[in-house]
């Protein structure tokens, strides 16, 4: 078994173009024929666009854009409700509990363009509460696949909701999309924003406390 680890690094390594020093290895998890097959059309991509892909700068270019893309995009390998399931605990707490500028980066489905921003969530428990740092969890989850920031918020609604059946469930993701900045409108300080809520949140006064909270600096 180990030796086949040590292959597999090696192999690795060995795709990045690096060559190990001091003994430290640089080792990632990728599926290799995935990778394979992906780079084969990326390199198909970069001759299309008039590239040399010969060259010295572009003969890796294929691999690495593969194992990005796989990286990107390993949302779809991952359980939002398995990871919520991982850590929930009983606990008599029903007041509000926030996490909030939850990075976020994710590819818009329409152009394969990157958007990215801030996410913030809030549960109110009932009987139930989770591990916090499961929340950041399945917001990567659902950002790292091909998305709209619309879908985006309401899954990560959906899946606290569903999973820990609490009092209501608010999520509101701002985010800055590079389809609209470097290509179309090329408008480069818009934001986008959007919300969604469940239960509690329904309510003018616990939304409202939910945005206060949002606009308060208390650390």
């Amino acid at each position: 078994m180990a030796s086949e680890i040590s292959k597999e690094m090696l192999l690795e390594n060995m795709m990045d173009d690096y060559e190990p020093q001091n003994g430290y290895q640089k080792v990632d998890r990728y599926n290799l024929e995935s990778i394979e097959k992906l780079a084969f059309h990326y390199k198909e991509i970069l001759t299309l666009i008039g590239e040399d892909v010969s060259r010295e700068g572009l003969q890796k270019t294929p691999e690495r854009v593969a194992k990005a893309m796989q990286f990107l995009t390993h949302g779809y390998d991952l359980d939002p409700e398995q990871i919520l399931l991982s850590a929930m605990f009983k606990e008599d707490y029903k007041q509000m509990v926030l996490v909030k500028n939850i990075e976020i980066y994710s590819m818009c489905e329409h152009h394969m363009i990157p958007f990215f921003g801030k996410a913030h969530v809030a549960y109110i428990p009932n009987g139930h509460i989770v591990g916090l740092s499961k929340l950041p969890r399945i917001v990567d989850a659902f950002a790292r696949r091909l998305q709209v920031q619309e879908r985006l918020t309401t899954q990560i609604k959906d899946c606290i909701q569903h999973t820990l059946k609490p009092l209501g469930v608010a999520v509101v993701i701002e985010a800055q999309h590079m389809c609209m900045s470097m290509r179309g409108i090329q408008k480069q300080n818009s934001v986008t924003t959007t919300s969604d809520f469940t239960g509690a949140f329904l309510r003018e006064s616990t939304r409202a406390e939910f945005i206060h909270l949002l606009g308060q600096n208390l650390h």
